[in-house]
């Protein structure tokens, strides 16, 4: 099949709220959603985030206050946030954004569970990892 799928709803807004610390997205089939930055942050679709394969994710934790520092768009498709610790190599297309504004509810609940799974606390500091690049900033 050729072309971009059509089904896929488009963005006919995006407002970025830094005192209300969230993105406001609404799409063209009349759904709106506010996306805590936070939520956008720890469910990022970066390798870094989501790891190279299943069961490879990192549990993201000190993400409460984070920002949006920059946002930019990917072609007609997508857009790419800077976020204020440093974190953006996440690309979220719009049917990725569309999913977590119409599933908060449930990614929340996954990730209090993955944080109780894990035993540690939403607000944690993030583990720094021996080996990495060092091109986490914190």
């Amino acid at each position: 099949m050729a072309g971009p799928d059509k089904r896929v709803p488009q963005p006919t807004n995006l407002t970025v709220h830094q005192a209300s610390k969230v993105l406001e997205v609404a799409f063209d089939d009349g759904a709106a959603f506010r996306i805590p930055f936070e939520l956008l942050r720890i469910y990022s679709p970066s390798a870094e985030v989501q790891g190279h394969g299943p069961g490879q994710e990192v549990l993201q934790t000190g993400k409460r206050g984070v920002g949006i520092e920059d946002i930019a768009a990917v072609g007609h498709y997508a857009v790419q946030p800077r976020f204020s610790d440093g974190h953006e190599s996440g690309i979220f297309t719009w049917d990725y954004l569309y999913h977590l504004g119409s599933q908060q509810g449930e990614l929340w609940a996954q990730y209090d569970e993955r944080l109780r799974a894990a035993g540690v606390d939403r607000d944690a500091a993030m583990p720094t990892a021996a080996g990495h690049g060092g091109s986490c900033s914190h």
